[in-house]
């Protein structure tokens, strides 16, 4: 699988990312996030943020897109893009959650403010990531 994207496939999932952001439940924060996930086979799978007022149980835009891809039946994706004020990273447990499903998948970052778009590997957000052969008895 190759991790490159066309300018077209990034500004497809930028927009989708954007749209998701828009339904954001972020009360306590105020700190909006929309994330969209390329599939192998072309669809494009979206998550917002949404918090409860027990910020442990909120989740995150990037788990909710995941949770929405694996559920779909969708284990391998082309990329990944993140909406957000000021165009931030992916928390450490969402890098860490991500990488499940491929180091090298492309990561475009979207910043609201300015629409300026940062694109890295999800190996440049989590270097030497935790993985199935890190764990006992694992090849």
């Amino acid at each position: 699988m190759s991790s490159k994207l066309s300018d077209r496939r990034i500004e497809q999932l930028a927009l989708a990312a954007v749209d998701a952001c828009g339904r954001a439940y972020a009360p306590y924060s105020k700190f909006e996030v929309g994330a969209a996930i390329l599939l192998e086979d072309g669809q494009v799978m979206a998550g917002c943020n949404v918090e409860n007022a027990s910020y442990g149980l909120s989740l995150c835009a990037e788990r909710a897109a995941a949770a929405a891809a694996v559920s779909a039946g969708h284990r391998k994706w082309r990329g990944v893009a993140i909406a957000s004020v000021g165009g931030v990273p992916p928390c450490g447990a969402c890098r860490q959650f991500l990488a499940e499903f491929g180091l090298n998948t492309p990561i475009i970052l979207v910043n609201l403010i300015d629409g300026a778009r940062t694109v890295c590997n999800l190996s440049e957000l989590l270097p030497r990531s935790f993985n199935a052969a890190d764990l006992p008895g694992q090849v």
